[in-house]
């Protein structure tokens, strides 16, 4: 019999605050989003500047730690100060070489160091996935998606061009695919269509698209089941859907990048694909 693996002191925290979350006041949600969005760079901020981050006085913070048992925020610090030798963190070097690139450099940098600090972060986000994939439930939302009768794909703004490959790829699954990209056609006439036995993958980050947002709603109204591919167990998405799939991504100079995102979703398509046997195309037809 397997013995299951046991969660880390970190990932036990955050699953009570994920659970917790609903019943927070709105300061100690945003702080907890704050928390479970950058859980590898609490172990290394000051306190001012996470309650920079999120709007609030430092005195909310601590009252966030002692809400869920610390006696205070250096106390909860140290549990993911600890935790950082334990996790990947991709993102906790990552950030600290971009800071350090900004703050030491004399002159701009060049098209080749501005791509060099892309594809380490995208390394970084991508061993993030790697790590995160075990306690995804990823086989859920390939159970769904193979059950289904037709399948509808969202994603505005960012997170388009995710949500334009599912489609394209899904297409090869032989179901019908309803691709709601709000452009042309009326996003609510096409949305009338649901139907209980669909399936619609919806993907967004913050600040979530308004329009994402109301077609979730409406697959909701419709008994429809959302998967949803998104950076936060905390966000309107995640808390939409019946099968969240969280990705966080790295960002250089400001721009977040697709990368992890992106692998993700070619992971749930290519799992699907395994699930259903769809036979590989030989060299000359159309690839994935």
């Amino acid at each position: 019999m397997k013995t299951k693996k046991p969660q880390n002191p970190v990932d036990e925290f955050l699953s009570r605050l994920v659970s917790q979350h609903p019943q927070l006041s709105k300061q100690l949600q945003v702080i907890g989003t704050y928390i479970e969005q950058h859980r590898d760079l609490v172990g290394l901020e000051k306190i001012q500047g996470i309650a920079n981050h999120c709007g609030v006085q430092p005195s909310a913070v601590v009252r966030f730690a002692k809400h869920f048992g610390f006696s205070g925020f250096t106390e909860m610090q140290a549990l993911f100060r600890a935790g950082l030798s334990t996790q990947i963190a991709p993102n906790r070097s990552y950030q600290n070489r971009i800071r350090e690139a900004l703050a030491q450099r004399s002159q701009p940098l060049d098209s080749a160091a501005i791509a060099d600090e892309l594809v380490v972060g995208a390394m970084a986000g991508l061993e993030e996935v790697r790590r995160a994939l075990p306690s995804m439930p990823l086989t859920q939302a390939v159970e769904l998606l193979a059950h289904a009768s037709s399948l509808w794909v969202v994603g505005a703004r960012r997170a388009y061009p995710v949500a334009a490959y599912l489609a394209y790829a899904l297409q090869h699954t032989n179901k019908p695919i309803q691709h709601i990209n709000f452009t042309g056609a009326s996003q609510s006439g096409q949305l009338r269509a649901l139907r209980a036995d669909d399936v619609m993958v919806a993907v967004g980050f913050a600040p979530y698209s308004d329009e994402t947002i109301a077609a979730v709603r409406e697959a909701k109204k419709a008994h429809v089941k959302v998967i949803a591919i998104t950076d936060s167990l905390t966000g309107k998405l995640a808390q939409a859907a019946d099968v969240p799939l969280i990705v966080q991504e790295s960002s250089v100079f400001g721009f977040r990048a697709l990368s992890s995102t992106m692998a993700l979703a070619q992971c749930l398509f290519i799992a699907l694909a395994y699930r259903l046997e769809i036979e590989y195309q030989p060299a000359g037809t159309t690839p994935l």
